[in-house]
Order: C-alpha cells, then sequence, then structure tokens
C-alpha cells in the first residue's frame, strides 16, 4: 500500500493545455514530492471510471491501475453525473484507508444505477482506498 501511495504522489500531475472545469474549492494543481506528513493534502490524478448517476457525489479514478473512491469534503460539492467518465481529472485532499460496510456498499452500488440483484450479492464489508476532495479540476 505505501508502495502506492509513493506511486501517486510522485507520478506527474497534469499539464494545462486543456479546458478544466473546477468543483468544490478551486486551488492549483502541484507536483508533491515528500511522504512527512499524510495528513496534509495532497493532489492525485486520474481517469474517471464512474460518477454517481443520481447526485454526483462521488466518483471513481483509476490512478496506477487501482480504483480510487473519492468523496466531496462535507458533501459539500458534486461532479457531473453523466459524461465525465473517461476524462482526467485532478483532486485535492487527503488519501486514507477505510473500511465499507454492505449498508455503504449497497447504498454506493444503488446510486452507480447497478440492478437489485447485482446490490443482493454484496455480502460483506470492503477495505478501500478512498479520497476525500477539498476540489476537484476536471479536463473538458
Amino acid at each position: 500500500m505505501r508502495k502506492l501511495v509513493i506511486l501517486l504522489i510522485f507520478a506527474p500531475v497534469i499539464s494545462f493545455g486543456q479546458i478544466q472545469s473546477f468543483f468544490g474549492e478551486k486551488f492549483t494543481v502541484t507536483e508533491t514530492k515528500d511522504l512527512i506528513n499524510l495528513q496534509d493534502n495532497i493532489q492525485i490524478k486520474g481517469e474517471i471510471k464512474s460518477t454517481c448517476k443520481m447526485k454526483g457525489c462521488w466518483m471513481e479514478l483509476d490512478v496506477e491501475e487501482k480504483t480510487i473512491f473519492v468523496r466531496f469534503k462535507d458533501y459539500s460539492f458534486f461532479v457531473p453525473k453523466e459524461g465525465a467518465e473517461g476524462k482526467l481529472a485532478v483532486v485535492n485532499g487527503k488519501l486514507s484507508i477505510d473500511t465499507l460496510s454492505v449498508a455503504q456498499l449497497k447504498h454506493y452500488a444503488e446510486d452507480a444505477g447497478k440492478s437489485k440483484e447485482e446490490i443482493s450479492l454484496i455480502d460483506k464489508e470492503e477495505i478501500k482506498m478512498s479520497f476525500l476532495a477539498e476540489g476537484v479540476i476536471i479536463m473538458n
């Protein structure tokens, strides 16, 4: 897990040759190069795999061949519910490892538009890498 965190932090962040959409708190993209305190905000980039189809209150990012579940601080902003998949995003916030309960997983599956059959198969909690974003940039 520590190797993944190191890869995420040392990965080049982004080039600014594209139009950007901001959500949440605006921030300037930087390249973080030290692991002194993971409680500090960091920035990661990845391809948007999916977003919440109900409100846009979460998204999943593909980062270094891992999927990171991104929620938004204080439920204070949302991302597009449709059309964001496949776009590059940069998130600014805190990375953590969370245990998601069966109830949470079923709720997120419902938000994602999964069938009742798929949702009924969820029967155990999962440990996931997650990110609490204060701000998001989506490259259009």
